[in-house]
């Protein structure tokens, strides 16, 4: 009898466990769902505000297509940047950008080029950091928390400017956002003044002089960080949505498993317990008759 109610004691304890863990699992699959709802709609003002940028960004490098510039072979430093953000919770969105970066840092080394990283987000950094932390020229924090703007972008260009690192070409990788399930990793050039200035094909505009170049090749850069910064921010609204519903997925199979354990664990206890009431019943009414 005492193995019997020691047995119900343990059932009666799992229990109560399941019952916390289905609570307490519950309870993050309404935090989850909160942060989903959330997600979903800086998603949509993201994508909506992603259009108007795309179209000037697109005919900033559409600029160099057209021009056809070309870095010459005896110019060898290079700038990296890799577009993050500062939030988590979004899949492998940062680690793909990083992963990028580390291939091209390794193919620019092998070509023998002097190569510095940018990193927008202090995502990047603080994957890089352990592997390339000696050529990091600078990392902008605090990214992500608010919708990207121009003006952040601009700040961004003159810093890079004014850096005192005189590059001869850039490098930006960022996400470029395709659906509300798929993003494809992207990497634009971006070229120096001096670059654009001995480019053969810009001497046939015999009107541009030297601050209308530099106002141009300002406004580009900046433009085309601009634009980066909405595709990547869209994309990682748009991971971080889906992360958050695969969660709530996952959290309502879990919750599903522990219910149908909590059930099954009732019913043997019941079940157990019937037993005894019926066994001590059968036994009584035994000692009754070998008694009468």
């Amino acid at each position: 009898a005492s193995q019997n109610t020691g047995i119900t004691v343990q059932n009666m304890a799992t229990l109560k466990d399941i019952t916390k863990r289905l609570k307490s699992t519950k309870n993050i699959q309404k935090i989850i769902k909160s942060m989903k709802m959330v997600a979903a709609a800086k998603y949509a003002r993201a994508e909506r505000e992603l259009k108007p940028a795309r179209v000037y960004g697109i005919g900033s490098l559409v600029l160099y297509e057209k021009a056809d510039i070309k870095v010459p072979e005896e110019k060898k430093k290079h700038l990296l940047i890799g577009v993050s953000s500062d939030r988590r919770l979004c899949g492998a969105i940062h680690f793909s950008v990083a992963k990028q970066m580390k291939s091209e840092v390794a193919t620019f080394t092998v070509a023998g080029k002097e190569i510095m990283i940018v990193g927008i987000g202090n995502k990047v950094r603080g994957i890089l950091h352990r592997t390339h932390s000696d050529q990091f020229l600078v990392t902008f924090k605090e990214v992500g928390r608010k919708p990207p703007t121009f003006g952040d972008a601009s700040v961004i260009a003159l810093e890079l400017l004014h850096s005192g690192y005189e590059f001869d070409e850039v490098s930006i990788i960022f996400n470029r956002f395709r659906s509300v399930i798929s993003y494809k990793t992207e990497e634009k050039p971006i070229f120096s003044l001096n670059t654009i200035a001995s480019a053969s094909s810009m001497s046939i505009y015999s009107d541009i002089d030297a601050d209308v170049l530099q106002n141009c090749q300002e406004y580009n850069l900046a433009n085309i960080i601009y634009y980066s910064l909405k595709e990547s921010t869209t994309s990682e609204q748009s991971a971080r949505m889906t992360a958050m519903d695969n969660t709530s997925k996952n959290a309502s199979e879990m919750i599903d498993k522990l219910t149908q354990t909590f059930n099954c664990t009732r019913q043997a206890i019941i079940t157990k317990e019937l037993i005894e009431i019926i066994s001590g019943a059968a036994k009584k009414l035994l000692l009754h008759c070998l008694n009468y």
